[in-house]
């Protein structure tokens, strides 16, 4: 497209300044039967023993392997999925955790890092985002892209035919449990990987529309920062990507016991309080 007809990205000053854009909950994915339990270790990072309410103590595998700040807490409540099959070491997945909100209320927060991609893209489905990501005609998924298209961009978004910006959307996931009282924090640690992908993300500016989800897996939390905190140079990347162009859409959800409801999308801001 020449650069005079190119379509010109949202300012990064208007997704700072808007205000958290709440939402009626709405279900956009199943989670099957779970099976609740206490938590009696999580360790080798991968690997979590369970003591299950039936009194049955299984080894279930956890997939995410960063430290889970503020919401790995032995003793506490949990929710597993049972789904053996001949392909898999373990029958069962850690799927929530029960933690203290922000307001002191139990709340479920979602901690499989497999599944916030899913997630996203039937949000996208769902038509929950049209209004900041436009009419959607198609969606991939793992894309090669980056230099040497070394990495895989989590969904490649395609307009609908007459869509007012017919660029492609380029989408970053990541899945976010880390908080302060309602601020989400993303990253809790150091991550090269993050600090790739925000380098890349603002490699497609403005040829594409770069946005970056972060994946709320928590109900409690209605702003969004860098982790400053964890990792320093991310929040530096985050701060130069917004300047850039690149979009934040913060996706807030709720965990039930048989469905995962879209509640909105939080607020940015560019630094912790």
């Amino acid at each position: 497209m020449p650069e005079a007809a190119r379509p010109s990205s949202p300012p990064a000053a208007a997704v700072l300044s808007s205000a958290m854009v709440a939402a009626a909950p709405i279900a956009v994915l199943p989670t099957g039967p779970l099976v609740a339990g206490v938590l009696l270790k999580r360790y080798k990072r991968f690997l979590a023993d369970v003591a299950l309410d039936s009194g049955e103590e299984v080894t279930a595998h956890c997939a995410n392997t960063w430290p889970m700040t503020g919401v790995l807490h032995r003793g506490g409540r949990v929710r597993l999925r049972h789904a053996p099959s001949p392909s898999r070491k373990l029958a069962w997945t850690w799927e929530q955790a029960e933690v203290a909100g922000a307001e002191g209320t139990p709340i479920w927060v979602g901690i499989n890092t497999a599944l916030p991609n899913r997630l996203v893209r039937a949000t996208i489905e769902a038509g929950c985002l049209e209004p900041w990501l436009g009419p959607i005609g198609s969606i991939r998924a793992e894309v090669p892209y980056g230099a040497g298209r070394r990495s895989r961009i989590d969904l490649l978004l395609s307009p609908a035919e007459g869509a007012a910006d017919p660029r492609p959307i380029w989408l970053e996931v990541k899945n976010t449990t880390w908080s302060d009282g309602r601020l989400a924090l993303f990253p809790d640690t150091v991550t090269e990987r993050g600090q790739k992908h925000l380098q890349e993300l603002m490699d497609l500016v403005p040829q594409a529309r770069a946005v970056l989800v972060p994946c709320l897996s928590r109900s409690d939390v209605d702003r969004f920062a860098p982790g400053d905190a964890a990792d320093p140079r991310y929040g530096e990347l985050f701060r130069q990507a917004l300047a850039a162009g690149v979009e934040v859409l913060p996706c807030r959800y709720g965990f039930g016991g048989e469905t995962i409801d879209w509640l909105g999308l939080a607020s940015v801001q560019e630094r912790q309080d």
